[in-house]
């Protein structure tokens, strides 16, 4: 008996046994174009950039390699600076918290310094290898906190109240002119234009407090319009042709509540990107963010998620959720928080030690690669009915990718295609990572029948298929 009818007898005697579901892909049926897969650089770039160049340029490659994670989109962390001298808070509060990685290095030490452009080295270091390794890339400037001096606290973990702006209204200008400033110098002395310059982070929850573990500042809607009326005019004196992009809250009712309020003020205009985060999420609201963005043809991006949880469990529910922000909010790009961490295989993709350069891939890297490897920056992402599905098609319609989640039990989906032709088992590859694989090479599970593909899906898994199309016509 032949190993592919064995693998067929096999693969239909476990179908009465799993859980079925059938529905159509229609390779016309556009939602999103895709422009790709990204992580911020802070905190991990800071500490990562200290390392030898030969450990560099290995993590480097992990991350943006087609091969490997296929990263291209990248948030570099405008350090606001603590009080050198720690008046209003202790040395090292962040080392409570987030870890001493999260200390950040301001360009200046008080109002009316010179820039000290020799500081955040390691960070810049990580960026520029990206640059060098991805040329393609897309860097978006982010801040967390204005310097301490401009601050209400004199600290950069937020205000005494964390339900109130830490920002001195007065510093408006200054500060606007100090990120603008930061992007300036990328230009004119690295070459590296930012896409994107995001004032704000989570700004309108109380998560920010004076001695906090990580640089942090409140605004409120009102507050955010103010400044987003101060920077405007600033940004596009500069000559530079970076946007900006808003509000990065925490939660997507935050965000759609933020994007009604600038709408209301008439400040829409000033933003020529929508980033909003996912940690607190339905798909209720996924929706309403995706069509108020759309209605007003301002483009998306899903900036930073993670989540916790265990094991292979915990990367397949973190799956979950980023199909459901690709399929309900229809970013144009989605980014992860953490490339590395020191503890836990949740955060991060890849674990290991800042102080000693070890490194190692987790399970996460593998779960995220089934995407990220697969559905390419320039491809369309297709509309599918079932929400365990991402379906993506490439710019020349020659090739179909399938990215299954199974969470459960054994199941099987049958997937009819239309407007696109498959005759062919040879014309399908599929990859997948379980508890007993890391983007393992199935050759078995899988058939085909007229133009509906059945496949096969082992418990706790995901599972990517890249059909090629026969008889391929296309014309745009």
């Amino acid at each position: 008996m032949s190993k592919y009818l064995l693998s067929l007898i096999l693969f239909f005697a476990g179908v009465a046994k799993a859980a079925t579901v059938s529905y159509t892909v229609d390779a016309r049926q556009v939602r999103q174009h895709w422009d790709g897969w990204g992580v911020s650089l802070c905190w991990w770039a800071g500490q990562c950039g200290k390392w030898d160049d030969e450990k560099i340029d290995e993590i480097i490659e992990w991350l943006v390699s087609p091969e490997g994670l296929n990263y291209s989109h990248f948030r570099y962390n405008i350090g606001g600076g603590d009080d050198p001298e720690n008046r209003h808070c202790t040395l090292h509060h962040m080392g409570k918290g987030k870890g001493l990685r999260a200390e950040m290095e301001g360009f200046k030490d008080f109002s009316g310094d010179q820039y000290h452009w020799e500081r955040d080295a390691a960070q810049r270091k990580i960026m520029l290898k990206i640059r060098e390794k991805r040329p393609d890339a897309v860097f978006e400037a982010f801040s967390n906190s204005a310097p301490y001096y401009m601050t209400w606290s004199g600290c950069v973990g937020g205000n005494a109240d964390g339900s109130k702006d830490n920002l001195k209204p007065e510093f408006y200008e200054e500060f606007a002119h100090y990120l603008v400033d930061v992007c300036k110098h990328y230009k004119d002395v690295y070459g590296i234009e930012f896409k994107t310059l995001e004032p704000f982070n989570e700004s309108a929850t109380n998560y920010w407090y004076q001695g906090g573990s990580q640089e942090g500042c409140h605004f409120d809607y009102q507050s955010q319009i103010a400044f987003l009326r101060v920077l405007a005019p600033v940004l596009k004196e500069s000559g530079l042709s970076t946007i900006i992009s808003a509000s990065d809250e925490t939660s997507v009712a935050h965000s759609v509540k933020a994007f009604e309020a600038y709408r209301k003020a008439g400040v829409l205009p000033l933003v020529g990107q929508w980033n909003t985060h996912t940690y607190q999420a339905d798909n209720d609201l996924r929706d309403r963010l995706h069509q108020l963005t759309r209605q007003a043809a301002i483009p998306l991006w899903m900036s930073e998620t993670g989540s916790g949880g265990r094991g292979l469990h915990g990367n397949l529910r973190m799956a979950q959720r980023l199909m459901d922000d690709v399929r309900h909010l229809q970013p144009e790009a989605w980014c992860d928080w953490q490339y590395m961490e020191e503890w836990g295989d949740q955060w991060c993709t890849i674990n290991g030690s800042f102080r000693n350069q070890t490194y190692a891939k987790v399970k996460n890297y593998y779960v995220r690669q089934q995407c990220s490897r697969f559905i390419k920056r320039g491809y369309d992402i297709l509309a599918t009915e079932c929400p365990q599905a991402l379906a993506a098609i490439s710019a020349s319609r020659d090739t179909l990718t399938l990215v299954l989640l199974n969470e459960g039990k054994e199941a099987v989906h049958n997937i009819t295609f239309d407007n696109f032709t498959i005759s062919r088992i040879d014309d399908c590859k599929a990859y997948r990572t379980s508890a007993n694989e890391n983007m393992a090479v199935v050759e078995d599970g899988i058939s085909i029948k007229g133009n509906t593909l059945s496949v096969a899906l082992p418990k706790q898994s995901i599972t990517t298929l890249v059909i090629l199309q026969t008889n391929n016509n296309y014309k745009p």
